[in-house]
């Protein structure tokens, strides 16, 4: 008994369920460490799981430790978590018994230090800057009177107040609200969102299209005013259509969308006092520039009155202007008169030198005759001159009519005559080769539907003496000779005796009158 007691022998030891084990070890870590803070990396960060918790790690450069975050503590965090940034996590020690892991519940999340967010945030303006989202070149020009002012802020705070109370000031005009969460893990998406929808709106639609946005919140620290520096929603700014106004935080701070705005305000009022001017301001210059306008119209009036008064006094008078031809007028009148009557002298001059007697009438027709004879001893000059130019002209016709141009045309009509002999030898193979396909189909057609095949299954045809196909039993009497005819060959036969009756079927089949056809055919009835 007693090498039994003092063996070494596991039996006295307390047996414990593996839940047990669990169970003591979970009580263990959170009763020694039911308060901590961590100092680690953020690693394996994914966002939010379907179900609002979020599932990470915490590490530096020895060790690693599960980390997460409920969905409750995930929407009162300040800012998002983001993969390498190095944040302090406060909580409490837990185990997962379900894969034996120790992790941190974590209930409050911050980062390590501004150092870690600006460095954070330093390297995504490197990398935007280097995409050129905050060239001057690509900003929109603000228009000078919007009429439709989109405004994404949160509705309940002063900053909202602030901007419609200053366009209500300055000039009232229709402002919508797009009401978003300006802190927390939610903000960036939120803000994204409205800068999108209000881009998406169409002109002339149901809901006014913004012609200008303002993008504004009011001051807070780094953390809360992170929601402002995520990529995203920097560049949904910078792709927006419609020219957007940055007014986050005060004057000293400065967020990425500042630098991806079109225009960066200090503050959400000054905001407002860049997006629309001064009502009464403009007033006033309209009516300043009104009357200096009409001013400058009386002026002008006044000067060409001035102008036109001098250039007609400067005009001669209607008596000067027509004294000189009053005057030559006054001469040719009293010119005329006696030109009148010198004309009139002279023609009746020339008419009595020009009166016919038979003297004048004679010497004329003498003068023609002379020119006549003149003529017509030049004509056969001229006849004998223009006959030779037709002769000259007809040879050179002649020497151009050889004949090549004959034997070329001929050429080429033989050439054409041979192309076309050509053409016909082939259209005629062609008709030839269609009618022997159009013979061989008919030719597959008929040894389809001739009688020989159904031979060539079993079946032959029964004739009598004269050759005459026999399509009843009825008709062959005792001793008469017959001739059968298969697929292969005729034999000839003689019926012994008499006809053995039709069953049923076949007494229907002999009853029924023979299909149309099959007589003229000569092929008979097929049994």
């Amino acid at each position: 008994m007693s090498d039994i007691a003092t063996s070494d022998s596991p039996g006295n030891a307390t047996e414990y369920t593996v839940s047990e084990i669990s169970g003591a070890l979970k009580r263990v870590v959170e009763d020694a460490f039911g308060n901590v803070r961590v100092r680690g990396e953020i690693s394996g960060y994914r966002g939010p799981h379907t179900s609002g918790h979020a599932y990470f790690a915490l590490k530096d450069d020895r060790a690693r430790i599960e980390a997460v975050i409920w969905k409750g503590t995930m929407a009162r965090l300040k800012f998002r978590p983001e993969e390498g940034m190095e944040v302090i996590a406060s909580g409490r020690l837990t185990t997962y018994p379900g894969s034996s892991k120790y992790q941190i519940v974590i209930d409050n999340l911050e980062p390590a230090g501004a150092g870690a967010l600006m460095a954070l945030l330093e390297d995504r303006k490197r990398r935007l800057a280097a995409e050129g989202l905050f060239d001057a070149a690509r900003k929109q020009l603000l228009p000078d009177l919007p009429r439709v002012i989109g405004v994404v802020t949160s509705p309940t705070g002063a900053v909202i107040r602030d901007i419609l109370h200053r366009i209500r000031d300055r000039f009232p005009l229709h402002v919508l609200v797009w009401p978003v969460r300006v802190q927390g893990d939610t903000a960036a998406a939120e803000v994204r969102a409205a800068v999108e929808g209000f881009n998406a709106l169409e002109t002339g639609g149901p809901i006014p299209r913004p012609d200008l946005l303002i993008v504004a919140r009011g001051g807070g620290s780094l953390e809360d005013l992170w929601g402002f520096n995520d990529e995203a929603l920097a560049r949904a700014v910078a792709a927006s259509d419609i020219p957007v106004i940055s007014a986050v935080g005060h004057e000293t701070d400065w967020t990425l969308i500042d630098f991806v705005a079109d225009v960066r305000a200090p503050t959400p009022t000054g905001a407002a006092e860049i997006a629309v001017p001064v009502r009464a301001e403009l007033q006033a210059t309209v009516t300043s520039l009104a009357a200096r306008l009409a001013g400058a119209t009386t002026r002008g009036a006044d000067r060409k009155r001035q102008a036109l008064r001098a250039a007609f006094r400067g005009l001669p008078s209607p008596d000067q202007l027509l004294a000189l031809p009053r005057r030559r007028f006054d001469e040719a009148t009293a010119r005329l008169e006696r030109c009148l009557e010198i004309n009139t002298e002279r023609k009746r001059a020339r008419l009595d030198a020009a009166r016919l007697v038979p003297t004048l009438l004679s010497r004329r027709i003498a003068e023609a005759r002379r020119h006549l004879d003149a003529v017509g001893t030049q004509l056969p000059k001229y006849a004998a001159a223009s006959l030779r130019e037709r002769r000259r002209n007809l040879s050179a016709l002649g020497a151009r009519m050889t004949i090549e141009p004959v034997a070329r045309r001929a050429g080429e009509l033989r050439r054409e005559e041979a192309r076309f002999a050509a053409r016909l030898v082939r259209a005629i193979d062609a008709y030839l080769a269609m009618q022997r396909r159009r013979h061989a189909q008919s030719e597959r057609m008929l040894a389809t539907v001739s009688y020989q095949s159904i031979l060539e299954r079993g079946f032959a045809v029964v004739r009598d003496a004269e050759g005459t196909p026999i399509r009843r039993a009825a008709m062959v009497g005792p001793g008469a000779a017959l001739a059968i005819q298969f697929s292969d060959g005729v034999i000839s036969a003689t019926a012994a005796g008499d006809a053995v009756p039709p069953t049923r079927g076949a007494r229907a089949a002999a009853g029924r009158t023979p299909a149309k056809g099959s007589g003229a055919s000569g092929q008979g009835s097929l049994f």
